[in-house]
Protein backbone atom coordinates (compact mmCIF):
# COMPACT_ATOMS: atom_id res chain seq x y z
CA UNK A 1 0.00 0.00 0.00
CA UNK A 2 1.64 3.33 -1.48
CA UNK A 3 0.92 5.95 2.14
CA UNK A 4 0.44 8.79 -0.44
CA UNK A 5 -1.93 7.36 -2.71
CA UNK A 6 -4.03 5.43 -0.19
CA UNK A 7 -4.44 8.67 2.59
CA UNK A 8 -6.89 10.39 0.50
CA UNK A 9 -10.14 8.68 -0.68
CA UNK A 10 -11.53 10.32 -4.11
CA UNK A 11 -14.14 9.73 -5.91
CA UNK A 12 -15.65 6.53 -3.90
CA UNK A 13 -17.93 8.78 -1.13
CA UNK A 14 -21.23 7.38 -2.02
CA UNK A 15 -19.82 3.67 -1.55
CA UNK A 16 -17.88 3.88 1.52
CA UNK A 17 -20.99 5.86 3.00
CA UNK A 18 -22.76 3.17 1.96
CA UNK A 19 -20.64 0.58 3.55
CA UNK A 20 -19.86 2.93 6.55
CA UNK A 21 -23.87 3.27 7.44
CA UNK A 22 -23.97 -0.21 7.31
CA UNK A 23 -20.91 -1.14 9.79
CA UNK A 24 -23.12 1.48 12.13
CA UNK A 25 -26.81 -0.15 11.52
CA UNK A 26 -24.41 -3.65 12.61
CA UNK A 27 -25.52 -5.11 8.78
CA UNK A 28 -22.07 -4.58 7.24
CA UNK A 29 -21.99 -7.98 5.53
CA UNK A 30 -18.73 -10.35 6.79
CA UNK A 31 -17.91 -11.55 3.38
CA UNK A 32 -17.97 -8.60 0.25
CA UNK A 33 -16.32 -8.24 -2.99
CA UNK A 34 -15.64 -5.14 -4.55
CA UNK A 35 -15.64 -5.31 -7.91
CA UNK A 36 -14.26 -3.08 -10.85
CA UNK A 37 -12.07 -2.65 -13.42
CA UNK A 38 -8.26 -2.61 -12.34
CA UNK A 39 -7.04 0.17 -10.78
CA UNK A 40 -10.25 1.94 -10.57
CA UNK A 41 -9.59 2.60 -6.58
CA UNK A 42 -11.59 -0.71 -4.75
CA UNK A 43 -7.99 -1.52 -2.41
CA UNK A 44 -8.25 2.23 -1.59
CA UNK A 45 -11.75 1.92 -0.77
CA UNK A 46 -11.08 -1.26 1.23
CA UNK A 47 -8.45 0.21 3.40
CA UNK A 48 -10.11 3.70 4.04
CA UNK A 49 -13.23 1.55 5.21
CA UNK A 50 -10.87 -0.92 7.34
CA UNK A 51 -9.17 1.85 8.86
CA UNK A 52 -12.70 3.62 9.62
CA UNK A 53 -13.64 0.82 11.67
CA UNK A 54 -10.09 0.11 13.31
CA UNK A 55 -9.45 3.71 14.46
CA UNK A 56 -12.80 4.31 15.71
CA UNK A 57 -11.70 4.25 19.39
CA UNK A 58 -8.22 5.89 18.59
CA UNK A 59 -6.30 8.99 18.49
CA UNK A 60 -6.20 10.82 14.97
CA UNK A 61 -9.21 8.00 13.98
CA UNK A 62 -10.35 8.59 10.26
CA UNK A 63 -11.61 12.05 8.79
CA UNK A 64 -15.29 11.60 8.20
CA UNK A 65 -15.19 15.22 6.76
CA UNK A 66 -12.31 14.77 3.92
CA UNK A 67 -12.38 11.46 3.73
CA UNK A 68 -8.90 10.72 4.55
CA UNK A 69 -7.19 8.79 6.73
CA UNK A 70 -4.93 10.44 9.91
CA UNK A 71 -1.22 9.44 8.80
CA UNK A 72 -0.50 9.62 12.93
CA UNK A 73 -3.35 6.50 13.55
CA UNK A 74 -1.97 4.11 15.26
CA UNK A 75 -3.72 1.43 13.29
CA UNK A 76 -2.67 2.93 9.92
CA UNK A 77 0.70 3.13 10.99
CA UNK A 78 0.96 -1.11 11.58
CA UNK A 79 -0.88 -1.71 8.19
CA UNK A 80 2.08 0.04 6.95
CA UNK A 81 4.41 -2.37 9.10
CA UNK A 82 3.05 -5.14 8.31
CA UNK A 83 2.43 -5.61 11.98
CA UNK A 84 -1.40 -4.73 12.78
CA UNK A 85 -3.24 -8.18 14.40
CA UNK A 86 -6.50 -7.27 13.16
CA UNK A 87 -5.67 -6.72 9.52
CA UNK A 88 -3.84 -9.24 6.85
CA UNK A 89 -3.40 -9.14 3.56
CA UNK A 90 -3.33 -12.17 0.94
CA UNK A 91 -1.56 -10.52 -2.85
CA UNK A 92 0.76 -12.87 -5.08
CA UNK A 93 3.80 -12.99 -4.35
CA UNK A 94 6.97 -11.70 -5.74
CA UNK A 95 8.03 -13.90 -8.40
CA UNK A 96 4.80 -15.46 -8.44
CA UNK A 97 1.64 -15.99 -10.72
CA UNK A 98 -0.72 -16.77 -8.68
CA UNK A 99 -1.72 -17.20 -4.70
CA UNK A 100 -0.75 -20.33 -3.58
CA UNK A 101 -2.15 -22.53 -0.89
CA UNK A 102 0.47 -21.95 1.84
CA UNK A 103 -0.46 -18.75 1.78
CA UNK A 104 -4.08 -19.59 2.85
CA UNK A 105 -2.87 -21.55 5.16
CA UNK A 106 -0.84 -19.47 7.17
CA UNK A 107 -4.07 -16.84 6.59
CA UNK A 108 -6.18 -20.19 8.47
CA UNK A 109 -3.13 -20.18 10.74
CA UNK A 110 -3.17 -16.92 12.10
CA UNK A 111 -6.71 -16.10 12.25
CA UNK A 112 -7.04 -19.53 14.26
CA UNK A 113 -5.34 -17.54 16.87
CA UNK A 114 -6.99 -15.36 19.61
CA UNK A 115 -6.74 -11.99 18.81
CA UNK A 116 -4.62 -9.16 21.72
CA UNK A 117 -7.95 -7.20 21.62
CA UNK A 118 -11.39 -7.11 21.29
CA UNK A 119 -11.67 -4.92 17.45
CA UNK A 120 -13.16 -6.38 14.09
CA UNK A 121 -10.47 -8.19 12.15
CA UNK A 122 -10.25 -7.73 8.59
CA UNK A 123 -8.47 -10.01 5.81
CA UNK A 124 -8.11 -7.90 2.82
CA UNK A 125 -7.52 -10.34 -0.50
CA UNK A 126 -6.32 -8.74 -3.42
CA UNK A 127 -6.84 -10.48 -7.06
CA UNK A 128 -8.73 -13.38 -6.21
CA UNK A 129 -8.79 -14.16 -10.16
CA UNK A 130 -5.39 -15.46 -8.99
CA UNK A 131 -6.05 -17.65 -6.19
CA UNK A 132 -5.64 -21.37 -7.58
CA UNK A 133 -8.40 -24.28 -7.01
CA UNK A 134 -6.34 -25.33 -4.13
CA UNK A 135 -6.25 -22.04 -2.61
CA UNK A 136 -10.33 -21.12 -3.21
CA UNK A 137 -10.75 -24.61 -1.81
CA UNK A 138 -8.51 -24.20 1.46
CA UNK A 139 -10.33 -20.54 1.72
CA UNK A 140 -13.71 -21.72 1.42
CA UNK A 141 -13.28 -23.83 4.97
CA UNK A 142 -12.71 -20.83 6.73
CA UNK A 143 -14.99 -18.53 4.77
CA UNK A 144 -18.31 -20.51 5.16
CA UNK A 145 -17.85 -20.24 9.25
CA UNK A 146 -15.04 -17.47 10.14
CA UNK A 147 -14.59 -16.75 13.44
CA UNK A 148 -16.52 -14.34 14.92
CA UNK A 149 -15.34 -10.63 14.33
CA UNK A 150 -13.73 -11.80 11.35
CA UNK A 151 -14.45 -9.58 8.07
CA UNK A 152 -13.41 -10.65 4.55
CA UNK A 153 -12.94 -8.46 1.90
CA UNK A 154 -12.11 -9.87 -1.35
CA UNK A 155 -11.05 -7.33 -4.24
CA UNK A 156 -12.20 -8.42 -8.32
CA UNK A 157 -10.70 -7.23 -11.22
CA UNK A 158 -13.83 -7.78 -13.23
CA UNK A 159 -12.44 -11.25 -13.87
CA UNK A 160 -14.26 -14.74 -13.92
CA UNK A 161 -14.42 -15.90 -9.84
CA UNK A 162 -15.44 -19.42 -8.78
CA UNK A 163 -19.04 -20.00 -8.26
CA UNK A 164 -18.08 -21.20 -5.40
CA UNK A 165 -16.41 -18.47 -3.18
CA UNK A 166 -18.70 -15.72 -5.63
CA UNK A 167 -22.02 -17.29 -4.73
CA UNK A 168 -20.86 -16.98 -0.34
CA UNK A 169 -20.38 -13.16 -0.81
CA UNK A 170 -22.00 -9.97 -1.73
CA UNK A 171 -20.81 -8.65 -4.13
CA UNK A 172 -20.68 -4.56 -4.77
CA UNK A 173 -19.48 -2.96 -8.03
CA UNK A 174 -17.21 0.10 -7.80
CA UNK A 175 -17.65 2.55 -11.16
CA UNK A 176 -16.50 5.79 -11.74
CA UNK A 177 -17.86 7.78 -15.35
CA UNK A 178 -14.50 9.47 -16.90
CA UNK A 179 -15.30 12.77 -15.74
CA UNK A 180 -15.02 11.39 -12.04
CA UNK A 181 -11.79 9.28 -13.39
CA UNK A 182 -10.07 12.64 -15.04
CA UNK A 183 -11.17 14.85 -11.78
CA UNK A 184 -9.60 12.38 -9.21
CA UNK A 185 -6.31 11.97 -11.56
CA UNK A 186 -5.67 15.82 -11.95
CA UNK A 187 -6.14 15.64 -8.03
CA UNK A 188 -3.54 13.31 -7.44
CA UNK A 189 -1.19 15.03 -9.63
CA UNK A 190 -2.51 18.27 -9.03
CA UNK A 191 -2.19 19.20 -12.97
CA UNK A 192 -4.28 19.13 -15.93
CA UNK A 193 -4.34 15.26 -17.45
CA UNK A 194 -4.52 16.76 -20.81
CA UNK A 195 -1.30 18.53 -20.59
CA UNK A 196 0.72 15.07 -20.09
CA UNK A 197 -1.39 12.39 -21.93
CA UNK A 198 -2.41 11.76 -25.46
CA UNK A 199 -6.01 11.36 -25.53
CA UNK A 200 -5.79 8.13 -27.09
CA UNK A 201 -3.81 6.72 -23.98
CA UNK A 202 -6.71 7.54 -22.09
CA UNK A 203 -9.65 6.16 -24.22
CA UNK A 204 -7.92 2.82 -23.37
CA UNK A 205 -6.56 2.83 -19.91
CA UNK A 206 -9.67 4.50 -18.22
CA UNK A 207 -8.82 3.98 -14.25
CA UNK A 208 -6.94 6.40 -11.90
CA UNK A 209 -4.38 3.46 -10.89
CA UNK A 210 -3.50 2.86 -14.69
CA UNK A 211 -2.96 6.56 -15.75
CA UNK A 212 -0.96 6.98 -12.90
CA UNK A 213 1.45 3.77 -13.63
CA UNK A 214 1.71 4.62 -16.87
CA UNK A 215 2.33 8.36 -15.72
CA UNK A 216 5.58 7.11 -13.18
CA UNK A 217 6.67 4.80 -15.57
CA UNK A 218 7.33 7.11 -18.52
CA UNK A 219 8.87 9.62 -16.35
CA UNK A 220 11.22 6.82 -15.95
CA UNK A 221 12.19 5.43 -19.00
CA UNK A 222 11.22 9.67 -21.08
CA UNK A 223 8.73 8.07 -22.68
CA UNK A 224 6.84 11.12 -24.44
CA UNK A 225 3.40 9.82 -23.54
CA UNK A 226 1.89 13.18 -25.16
CA UNK A 227 3.06 12.93 -28.55
CA UNK A 228 2.89 9.10 -28.81
CA UNK A 229 -0.40 7.39 -30.50
CA UNK A 230 -1.27 4.24 -28.37
CA UNK A 231 0.11 2.28 -31.20
CA UNK A 232 3.46 3.53 -31.06
CA UNK A 233 3.32 3.55 -27.21
CA UNK A 234 2.54 -0.37 -27.20
CA UNK A 235 4.95 -0.98 -30.16
CA UNK A 236 7.49 0.91 -28.38
CA UNK A 237 6.97 -0.70 -25.45
CA UNK A 238 7.05 -4.79 -27.13
CA UNK A 239 10.54 -3.75 -29.34
CA UNK A 240 12.13 -2.35 -26.87
CA UNK A 241 11.22 -4.56 -24.47
CA UNK A 242 10.72 -2.26 -21.66
CA UNK A 243 8.05 -4.73 -20.00
CA UNK A 244 10.97 -6.86 -19.07
CA UNK A 245 12.14 -4.00 -17.03
CA UNK A 246 9.12 -3.04 -15.53
CA UNK A 247 6.43 -5.26 -14.44
CA UNK A 248 3.90 -2.57 -15.17
CA UNK A 249 4.32 -2.35 -18.60
CA UNK A 250 3.84 -5.62 -19.00
CA UNK A 251 0.40 -5.38 -17.34
CA UNK A 252 -0.32 -2.50 -19.07
CA UNK A 253 -0.15 -4.60 -22.25
CA UNK A 254 -1.93 -7.42 -21.27
CA UNK A 255 -4.62 -4.48 -20.19
CA UNK A 256 -5.01 -2.85 -23.41
CA UNK A 257 -4.78 -6.49 -25.49
CA UNK A 258 -7.93 -7.53 -23.05
CA UNK A 259 -9.45 -3.77 -23.87
CA UNK A 260 -8.71 -4.17 -27.21
CA UNK A 261 -10.59 -7.15 -28.14
CA UNK A 262 -13.84 -6.15 -26.24
CA UNK A 263 -14.02 -2.96 -27.93
CA UNK A 264 -12.95 -4.54 -31.75
CA UNK A 265 -14.74 -8.37 -31.54
CA UNK A 266 -18.13 -8.71 -32.16
CA UNK A 267 -19.99 -11.85 -34.43
CA UNK A 268 -19.79 -10.14 -37.86
CA UNK A 269 -15.76 -10.10 -37.57
CA UNK A 270 -15.33 -13.75 -37.64
CA UNK A 271 -11.59 -13.97 -38.39
CA UNK A 272 -10.78 -11.13 -35.38
CA UNK A 273 -13.45 -13.30 -33.03
CA UNK A 274 -11.11 -16.33 -34.01
CA UNK A 275 -7.65 -14.74 -33.48
CA UNK A 276 -9.03 -13.39 -30.27
CA UNK A 277 -10.29 -17.05 -28.89
CA UNK A 278 -6.61 -18.09 -29.79
CA UNK A 279 -4.78 -15.51 -28.46
CA UNK A 280 -7.01 -15.43 -25.10
CA UNK A 281 -5.84 -18.84 -24.58
CA UNK A 282 -2.22 -18.10 -25.29
CA UNK A 283 -2.34 -15.69 -22.41
CA UNK A 284 -3.91 -17.80 -19.86
CA UNK A 285 -1.10 -20.61 -20.89
CA UNK A 286 1.32 -17.77 -20.42
CA UNK A 287 0.18 -16.63 -17.38
CA UNK A 288 -0.64 -20.02 -15.41
CA UNK A 289 2.58 -22.08 -16.85
CA UNK A 290 4.55 -18.81 -16.30
CA UNK A 291 6.03 -18.88 -19.73
CA UNK A 292 8.02 -16.10 -21.67
CA UNK A 293 5.80 -13.04 -22.47
CA UNK A 294 8.32 -11.97 -25.75
CA UNK A 295 6.70 -14.39 -28.59
CA UNK A 296 3.37 -13.38 -26.88
CA UNK A 297 3.24 -9.46 -26.95
CA UNK A 298 5.78 -9.38 -30.50
CA UNK A 299 3.05 -11.65 -32.06
CA UNK A 300 0.27 -9.34 -31.10
CA UNK A 301 2.57 -6.77 -32.40
CA UNK A 302 3.30 -7.76 -35.45
CA UNK A 303 -0.72 -9.09 -36.50
CA UNK A 304 -2.41 -6.45 -34.45
CA UNK A 305 -0.66 -3.27 -34.21
CA UNK A 306 1.02 -3.46 -37.15
CA UNK A 307 -0.96 -5.86 -39.39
Amino acid sequence: MTAQLQQTLFGHEKIFDKLKNLYLKNKLPNKIILSGEKGIGKCTLAYHLINYILSTNEDYNYDLKNYKINTENKSFKLILNKSNPNFNLIDVEEGKKNIDINQIRNLISTLNKSSFNSNPRFVLIDNINLLNINSVNALLKVIEEPNDNINFILINSNSSVLSTLKSRCINFKIFLSKKEIIEIINKIIDKDIYDLFNDELINYYTTPGQIIKIIKASDEFKIDIKNLSLKNFLSLLIKNKLYKKNKMFSELIYSFIEIYFRKNTNIKNIELLNFYNLFLNKIINTKIYNLDEESLFMEFDDRILNG
